[in-house]
């Protein structure tokens, strides 16, 4: 039985203890957070220990660890399980700096412990099937990728005040999937990007609207747009243009229902939130990161991934200042 240590208590921890709660092979044993209220519920629903983080990083009786905590906080915690020779799971974006990404990979390396980058889109059931017949050869050479995404709303402005910006926790997403996609590197990129759902957004330094191009050395493209508002749902859709043909995930309704009359079709509202979304995704991440951490594969995404994203996003967010396109190292 792999037994975790669950740092961070708040909306992403608690999916991943749903997570852990349903599959055989893992248990919470140990639960921290910077508010105590949130880490006695999640306790109390796991039937895990509250401990502070040092406790946790240090204990004997924690196999791995799920970072969920605030990203400021994760080199720290990264280089201390990594030290104790934990599995560690950490969510996006490793750290907002790729010179301590790449301080990561060296001790992650060094101590030869498994390490998930929690890009849990490349896990949904939808983009997984996309990706695999696209490696099936089913549309031949991959030509061209759009990637949208957009939320129903912007997050608070404290948040987008500490989240280093639109292209670094929101699209960072999307980098990683049109690198999951596209099988091939990027060399280019263009960003351009608009406060146009909130000026706050603006005042705060950041985007609310954005799209970027991506090149690869070989001419393919990659599209990516994204906005902090949607009015009708949660939005993330794909499609891949091949030699021979189109592959495409839809977005996903809250249910395939559609009824039509003398005023026309209708269909169900968008599902509203990447909770309920990704759901499936969440749980099919975390079995992955369990098998990892229990002698199977190496984990995907890794903390190569997590840095090639961190890049990406750096360099959209030096193309949106700049207004001029650049070329990635």
């Amino acid at each position: 039985m792999l037994r975790l240590g669950l740092l961070g208590c708040g909306r992403i921890g608690q999916v991943h203890a749903r997570s852990i709660k349903a599959l055989d092979g893992a248990q919470v044993v140990a639960v921290a957070d910077a508010l105590p209220a949130a880490a006695q519920a999640l306790a109390a629903s796991t039937g895990a220990e509250v401990r502070d983080v040092d406790a946790i990083l240090s204990a004997p009786d924690v196999d791995g660890v799920i970072i969920g905590t605030p990203t400021d906080s994760h080199f720290d915690q990264i280089l201390a399980a990594a030290k104790a020779g934990k599995a560690i799971f950490c969510e996006k974006p490793v750290d907002m700096s790729v010179a301590n990404i790449r301080i990561c990979m060296e001790a992650v390396s060094a101590a030869g412990v498994p390490f998930m980058t929690g890009f849990n889109r490349r896990f949904d059931p939808n983009f997984a099937a996309l990706r695999a017949r696209i490696r099936g050869g089913e549309i031949g050479a991959v030509e061209l990728v759009i990637i949208t995404s957009r939320d129903p709303a912007p997050p608070p402005i404290a948040y987008i005040e500490r989240s280093g910006g639109l292209f670094r926790d929101m699209m960072i997403h999307d980098f990683d999937m049109a690198r999951f996609l596209m099988g091939e590197e990027f060399i280019r990129l263009h960003a351009v990007g608009s406060a146009l759902v909130d000026p706050a957004i603006g005042a705060a330094g950041d985007v609310d609207t954005a799209a970027v191009i991506l090149t690869t050395a070989s001419g393919r493209i990659c599209q990516i747009s994204n906005s902090r508002r949607a009015s009708y749902g949660y939005d993330q859709r794909i499609e891949v243009h091949g030699q021979s043909g189109m592959l495409r995930a839809e977005n996903q309704l809250e249910t395939t229902v559609e009824i039509a009359t003398e005023a026309g079709f209708r269909r169900a509202p968008a599902q509203h939130f990447f909770l309920e979304r990704y759901e499936a995704a969440y749980l099919a991440e975390m079995r992955a990161f369990i098998s990892a951490a229990t002698g199977g594969p190496a984990p995907e995404p890794g903390i190569l991934d997590g840095l090639q994203a961190q890049i990406l996003a750096d360099a959209a967010a030096t193309s949106r200042a700049s207004g001029q396109p650049g070329d990635l190292a």
